[in-house]
């Protein structure tokens, strides 16, 4: 089984870190606003804004395959936040950096994927399919910190 790697960035000219920063940590009231189609029953089920959140999707990530997802989230410092899933191996680290006048969002997923020739093309095709999702997400994120 070899480590599986999705990462989407992007630059959210006129945002201020700290604002994106509290957007991203805000699981209760930002978070659902910035979900695409592909996520369904959320349900923050401890916390609601930072460390020590608790929150619940299941994830639609292909066409046949849907996660349940139950992550905790912890603030390992700056600007980052890291969601662990209970379910899975995937880790979903998001981290705000400032970038010109704006800021940089980064969002990395790693997991740890199948074997043979199904990981292979896990491998290949899943972290095109999450990017596009993440990529969703932080346009959402650009306009409510806009």
């Amino acid at each position: 089984m070899g480590q599986v790697q999705a990462t989407t960035e992007r630059v959210l000219p006129g945002a201020a870190p700290d604002r994106v920063f509290e957007a991203l940590a805000d699981y209760a009231v930002i978070r659902p606003k910035l979900l695409p189609e592909q996520y369904s029953e959320y349900e923050v089920r401890a916390g609601g804004r930072g460390a020590g959140t608790q929150v619940h999707w299941k994830l639609q990530a292909t066409e046949k395959r849907v996660r349940d997802c139950l992550f905790t989230v912890t603030e390992p410092g700056g600007r980052t936040l890291v969601e662990t899933d209970a379910n899975s191996s995937m880790v979903i680290t998001w981290t705000v950096a400032p970038e010109g006048t704006g800021s940089k969002v980064t969002v990395r997923a790693t997991w740890t994927g199948a074997t043979g020739i199904g990981g292979f093309f896990e491998r290949t095709f899943a972290p095109k399919g999450l990017n596009r999702i993440h990529d969703q997400i932080l346009v959402k994120l650009a306009t409510e910190t806009a």
